[in-house]
């Protein structure tokens, strides 16, 4: 999917080092990735900037330290910056708000470009203004890049693919859970979530937000997902043994469902027939709660908090109380003494095609089973998965056959192929699949 580009002064430019999670992401850069970089931090406050590149000095002073870029967040003012270099990685949000003028800039560019945003309205509306701006020049744009939703995304590529090596199938469907977790929340994650309700209207956050609203390919007859019993139904939840038992609301799942969903779109496409999932693919996603109880009012709790977020009254009355007593302030988020034993822990099964879709015969379709797990929270997952993606595209080692394309476009995690898998290994974290 990589493909060569004009040599440029800078490698990478990360946009959005003086944040939570931005400044987490520099200092992943400045570890593990190689120490001949030449890259820059960017941004509107050069003393904070300068703040973050002390800090790196200190952390790693054999790592050639970043440059400093001061700009502003406007298309016109930031194209000349963005010719300067092959990647821009930012983590600058809610992107509904900041994102579009550095995503334009690329895309027109031809620079490459990695998020870490969970924002599909936004999404929708990016495929739509700079796509086909992005495939004429070659910039590669990966919105989702983080824990929206590298988890999700590749651990079902990871058992689609399993699924065709080991009994040469399509994939029906993928049920994924949140197994087990620990990780705080940050003040840009609780912002962009507010954000969402008085930016889009009801009618967008309807239309974008539809399990196949980002795939390049419409869907037909997709697989059901899994039904829960009339006292499951009634409670909120449903029972997926291979799962742990009762699952309950994901609290990412209509996020990652698009996504997940495009990548199925993007491979169904692919030059190689053997990259595709399925023709009926479905993916769904869940948590696994302590028991039902507290699944069922977990399920409660998120459906009464969307519903009362819709509207303007309940909003401007709710959400003042969430900013005052449960959410940080914007770009604060867990202390550092506190993650040091954080982890993310998804498990995944994916079932092969059955009856007219498949040669499989018999009641129970076969089955493969998968875990990806990150001995980090979520933050700090998200810079490892941000940088791990920027190490492949810098270097090259997407190889146009793992990807089954060539060219620019806006991708999924996904996309990088078998060469991610690998590289988040090397990074860390697990993907492992096998038959069930």
């Amino acid at each position: 999917m990589a493909q060569e580009q004009e040599p440029r002064h800078y490698d990478l430019i990360l946009f959005g080092a003086t944040g939570y999670t931005g400044k987490l992401t520099a200092e992943w850069i400045s570890t593990h990735l190689s120490s001949n970089l030449t890259w820059a931090i960017a941004g509107r406050n050069p003393k904070k900037l300068q703040s973050v590149a002390d800090e790196l000095t200190r952390l790693n002073p054999s790592h050639q330290q970043p440059a400093i870029e001061v700009c502003e967040l406007s298309k016109d003012k930031l194209l000349p910056l963005i010719r300067t270099t092959r990647l821009v990685i930012t983590t600058i949000g809610p992107y509904m708000l900041y994102g579009e003028p550095l995503l334009a800039a690329c895309a027109e560019s031809g620079t490459h470009y990695l998020d870490c945003t969970g924002e599909v309205p936004w999404i929708h509306e990016m495929l739509a203004k700079y796509e086909s701006t992005a495939q004429r020049t070659g910039a590669i744009l990966i919105p989702e890049c983080g824990l929206d939703s590298v988890p999700a995304d590749m651990l079902t590529y990871a058992l689609t693919r399993h699924m065709r090596k080991t009994f040469d199938k399509p994939t029906s469907s993928v049920v994924l859970t949140l197994y087990d977790f620990k990780s705080g929340i940050s003040g840009g994650t609780a912002s962009t979530f507010l954000n969402l309700f008085s930016h889009y209207s009801l009618r967008h956050l309807a239309t974008s937000m539809h399990p196949y609203s980002l795939s390049p390919v419409p869907t037909s007859n997709p697989s059901p997902p899994p039904q829960p019993s009339p006292l499951h139904r009634a409670l909120g939840v449903v029972s997926v043994p291979e799962l742990g038992g009762i699952q309950t609301v994901g609290v990412m799942a209509s996020v990652d469902t698009c996504i997940v969903h495009r990548s199925w779109g993007l491979y169904q496409t692919a030059a190689d027939p053997s990259l595709a999932y399925g023709p009926h693919f479905r993916f769904s996603e869940y948590s696994r709660p302590a028991s039902l109880l507290r699944g069922s009012l977990f399920r409660l709790g998120i459906t009464l908090t969307t519903l009362l977020l819709a509207f303007p009254l309940t909003r401007w009355l709710l959400s003042p109380l969430l900013t005052r007593f449960v959410i940080p302030a914007a770009g604060d988020g867990p202390q550092r003494a506190s993650m040091t034993d954080d982890y993310m822990h998804y498990r995944g099964v994916g079932y092969a095609e059955m009856g007219e879709h498949s040669s499989q015969k018999g009641p129970e379709p076969q089955k493969v089973i998968g875990n990806f797990y990150s001995p980090h929270g979520g933050y700090l997952t998200t810079a490892l998965t941000l940088t791990a993606a920027a190490d492949l595209l810098l270097n090259g080692d997407v190889q146009s056959s793992e990807a089954g394309r060539v060219g620019g476009g806006i991708f999924t995690p996904a996309m990088l192929g078998d060469a991610y898998v690998r590289k988040l290994g090397d990074f860390g974290m697990k993907i492992e699949v096998e038959k069930a």
